[in-house]
């Protein structure tokens, strides 16, 4: 009787540390996020299932480029590319990107930029005309969505504070056709 006592004790006490350590990876390491919408198109798809690296600006600072995962003013988590930096111009130009007044390169937009005739992707405009500022303040991100002309990023919501950005995902594992690791 009491090994049958000691066995079950020992199987709760292995569930009880499987479901701590569940929580803890779920809540501070990596969770899961579903893409919602068609913002990130052609990159990311309407329903994709995505890891979000919770730990990633803990320890480091995000890149140019980065798909970001952050707090919305909706109340909702938004998954959009970091554009501009803290103290970065910001300007499009003729579909041209430029940072600081220098041209930069969107490999993951050219396939996006084939298919539309009718008028640029990415529609001309310039940081301070948009968000009343030169540069992108200390402490913020300005980001954008893929699918520039249908994604509502830091051209209509304004600036993103670090505080609200829950963190850095690239790795799409559902539906497992679309399985990939964006950069």
């Amino acid at each position: 009787m009491t090994r049958q006592k000691s066995e079950a004790w020992e199987w709760i006490k292995a569930l009880a540390i499987a479901v701590i350590l569940a929580a803890v990876i779920r809540y501070f390491l990596f969770a899961p996020i579903v893409v919602d919408g068609l913002s990130m198109m052609p990159n990311l798809h309407d329903q994709n299932r995505m890891i979000v690296n919770k730990l990633s600006y803990s320890i480091g600072e995000p890149k140019r480029f980065d798909i970001v995962v952050f707090h919305a003013p909706e109340q909702k988590d938004y998954i959009k590319r970091v554009i501009g930096l803290p103290g970065d111009h910001v300007e499009y130009k003729n579909d041209i990107l430029y940072i600081n007044g220098e041209p930069v390169e969107e490999p993951y937009l050219e396939g996006a930029k084939m298919e539309i005739v009718d008028a640029p992707l990415t529609f001309d405009f310039e940081l301070e005309e948009l968000r009343g500022q030169k540069a992108v303040p200390e402490g913020h991100l300005f980001v954008m969505g893929d699918n520039r002309r249908f994604s509502k990023d830091s051209r209509s919501i304004g600036f993103i504070a670090m505080e609200e950005v829950i963190g850095k995902t690239s790795i799409v594992y559902w539906p497992i056709s679309d399985f990939q690791y964006i950069k």
